[in-house]
């Protein structure tokens, strides 16, 4: 029986999208399948479901932060990937970032394209919203980053993100990461093992 791909929608403004990046090719390795990678908004799944990011919703809350630093170093242990630093220009608009990944899978370089902006966002953080950085620190990784950007303020480009941010939430996303197996959605970075389970199970 062949088994179902995992979709994984992501937007590199998340740290935890960014582990869960780390984390993914040993899981794919694992189950025999190439999870398939959804770029997607947060900042319009956070508009359209009335959310916000867990730096706003744990501010002053007691024990809560503390308790999702501990499941990140779990996480980080279990799947033997390196934490992240925490980018000092947080948050990022990312709208750019994630229209260029739309415009780097029509352009064939998307798998090199994602590796390059998480790492200028979650390994050597930068300011990734500012187009000459961003520019910089793409080209910087091999990338034809003044194409990519050009190629992401295209019409059908723009377009094909709001549809992918749309669908999402109109099949029950509020957040990133977030992974479908088929209609199962699962929601954060700790739920990857749920998805591995139920594609070896599939």
């Amino acid at each position: 029986m062949s088994r179902i791909a995992p979709q994984f929608l992501f937007d590199f403004g998340s740290p935890n999208a960014f582990l869960s990046h780390e984390a993914i090719p040993a899981i794919e390795q694992r189950i025999g399948v190439k999870f398939e990678y959804v770029p997607i908004l947060l900042g319009g799944i956070f508009k359209a479901t009335n959310n916000k990011s867990p730096a706003e919703t744990l501010a002053g809350v007691k024990n809560k932060p503390e308790f999702q630093a501990l499941e990140t170093l779990r996480f980080v242990r279990r799947f033997q990937v390196k934490p992240y630093v925490w980018n000092p220009f947080f948050p990022v608009n990312t709208l750019n970032l994630m229209r260029a990944a739309v415009a780097a899978r029509l352009e064939g370089v998307f798998e090199p394209y994602v590796d390059a902006a998480f790492h200028h966002m979650w390994v050597e953080p930068k300011k990734m919203d500012d187009p000459a950085v961003a520019l910089a620190a793409l080209t910087s990784s091999g990338l034809d980053a003044a194409k990519l950007f050009a190629r992401a303020q295209e019409a059908d480009v723009k377009a094909r993100l709001i549809e992918n941010t749309q669908a999402a939430v109109e099949r029950g996303a509020f957040g990133s990461p977030t992974f479908f197996v088929g209609n199962e959605m699962f929601f954060g970075k700790e739920q990857l093992r749920e998805v591995e389970e139920l594609v070896s199970g599939s």
